[in-house]
């Protein structure tokens, strides 16, 4: 299992790190290339009734996130 990846459609240096521990699925988002350091936007435990695919709430949340910290880092 890839334990890094891109995250899809939120633009460059958004990445998701997605850990497994016993049968639960962790995810951790975070953004680089922000003034050289690594922001965590998000982390959550994955609990999707619908397969792989990350909730639309928690997609929605991370893009607000970044929206803002993009905002405060200005």
């Amino acid at each position: 299992m890839k334990l890094v990846k891109s995250l899809k459609g939120l633009g460059s240096g958004v990445w998701e790190i997605a850990l497994r521990h016993q049968t639960n699925a962790y995810r951790t988002v975070y953004a680089l290339e922000l003034d050289d350091a690594v922001w965590v936007i998000h982390a959550f435990q994955k609990k999707s009734p619908k397969g792989i695919k990350t909730a639309k709430q928690d997609i929605d949340l991370i893009r607000l996130r970044i929206k803002r910290l993009k905002e405060y880092l200005k």
